[in-house]
């Protein structure tokens, strides 16, 4: 899969991109990660992407012109396809679980973000994008919502995670959609608390039946609307 990062700062990707379980994706080209700046795009000798609000009020707001034709150039890149346009913003859709594992089924991503005091409202109109927003808070800019879709949609990548781990027992993952069981490791024992018996005993069958029903208990208390959605 390719993500085509269309931002303001492509530098807050540094570290992202190079550490960990992507840094190891994009290594074994099961994972491109290209970044694009507005600022290319610009028109002006200030190379500006970003002016005042008609009608007043506080902030800047970022400028259509040189957002439609990045958007637009990066999508007719040659030998690949236009890809799936998101936008980043509060007021786009909760991004879930299921709607993760269907965007992780496209072949190119392009991942549209925000700063300042937003869109002109016109790069709404003409693009068309999906709008996706983490939860009902408001961040400095999309950027942290980038990394968060590339992260919970390249580990649903074959080969990603590897033979060793596996993303369908996560939470809101699989057919329950329901919150994971409590885990345990090493040591038994820690500040009087101990690991449940159930998982030393080596009965899988009994083990499996456990985690289920923890599961179903977890989220009955921290998520009970998740029973409602099913």
């Amino acid at each position: 899969m390719r993500f085509d990062i269309l931002t303001l700062f492509p530098g807050l990707f540094d570290g992202f991109l190079s550490e960990s379980i992507l840094k190891n994706a994009i290594e074994a080209r099961k994972v491109q990660v290209v970044r694009h700046d507005f600022r290319q795009w610009a028109t002006d000798r200030h190379h500006s992407v970003d002016d005042r609000p008609f009608g007043g009020g506080p902030g800047m707001v970022l400028k259509a012109e040189p957002v439609v034709q990045c958007v637009r150039e990066v999508q007719e890149t040659e030998g690949l396809t236009p890809g799936k346009l998101v936008m980043f913003t509060p007021q786009g859709t909760p991004l879930r679980q299921k709607r993760v594992e269907e965007l992780a089924g496209e072949e190119r991503l392009l991942l549209l973000c925000g700063r300042y005091e937003g869109f002109d409202e016109r790069i709404r109109d003409v693009l068309q994008p999906e709008e996706v927003s983490l939860g009902d808070y408001v961040l400095n800019g999309g950027e942290v919502a980038a990394m968060a879709l590339i992260e919970a949609v390249m580990r649903l990548l074959p080969g990603v995670l590897g033979d060793e781990l596996s993303s369908h027992h996560d939470s809101h993952s699989g057919a329950s959609r329901l919150l994971e069981a409590p885990q345990y490791t090493r040591p038994r024992e820690f500040e009087g608390l101990t690991v449940p018996e159930i998982l030393l005993s080596g009965d899988h069958k009994k083990i499996e039946q456990w985690r289920e029903e923890q599961s179903r208990l977890r989220t009955q208390e921290r998520r009970p609307e998740l029973f409602e959605e099913k």
